[in-house]
């Protein structure tokens, strides 16, 4: 197995071992983001994540576990599964020759509240405003308007993953995701690390993905859960 191989079965574990070292809290042997950054969390041995989750609880009401294939444990006395997300791990094998039409802007903090709001307005729920410390975020402006944005967020030495791929209501079915995307695919072709995304099982933006050159690999899970 290949080291890039490696890490993919575990992108939150090694993300928070490299690039994302500085945003990593640690208890024992489970590894949390910062909450003010992002609520994932990343294991080896599913023992070692009941009283992980207890501690990690008291600086954040919710958090993720992120698997691809084990699962993890809670106090069930403080905890519980508020949802399973039934995943998927996709890796670039070649980028399809996309036009890029659009002027595409790399975000600043400047636009940081613009980002929030709009990822909150098509996927409400999970981002914060410190998500935009993990990575870089491009953006298509309409009329002095941020209405899509492709940002970036686990990440290693060795592969950047796409996310946060938001268009507003109003302005999709224009071909603007598909452009974005693929500007993204190509910087992190640039840093010469593999690109590689997430996203929920069945997702009608999977043949989009597929289009431009991404591949199922594996599955990865996610667990969210809430204190009581």
């Amino acid at each position: 197995m290949t080291a890039l191989e490696q890490q993919l079965k575990n992108p939150v574990w090694y993300s928070l071992n490299e690039t994302h070292k500085k945003f990593a809290v640690k208890y024992k042997e489970v590894l949390f983001y910062d909450q003010e950054v992002c609520t994932f969390g990343a294991f080896f041995d599913e023992d070692r994540t009941t009283a992980a989750s207890n501690q990690y609880l008291k600086t954040t009401d919710s958090f993720f576990f992120v698997s691809e294939n084990n699962t993890p444990k809670v106090d069930s006395a403080n905890v519980f599964l508020e949802k399973k997300i039934d995943g998927c791990q996709m890796v670039l094998n070649e980028l399809s020759d996309v036009s890029i039409t659009e002027e595409i802007v790399l975000l600043g903090d400047e636009h940081i509240n613009e980002i929030y709001d709009l990822v909150w307005l098509v996927m409400p729920g999970y981002y914060r405003r410190r998500t935009f410390e993990m990575g870089n975020y491009y953006g298509i402006f309409k009329e002095g308007k941020l209405v899509s944005i492709t940002g970036q967020r686990m990440q290693t030495n060795l592969f950047i993953e796409v996310s946060a791929v938001v268009t507003h209501p109003d302005f999709t079915r224009r071909g603007l995701a598909k452009q974005l995307i693929a500007h993204t695919t190509k910087k992190i072709l640039k840093e010469n690390k593999k690109p590689i995304l997430h996203t929920n099982k069945g997702n009608s933006a999977i043949p989009l993905y597929e289009k431009l050159g991404y591949t199922l690999t594996r599955d990865m899970n996610w667990w969210l859960y809430r204190r009581k």
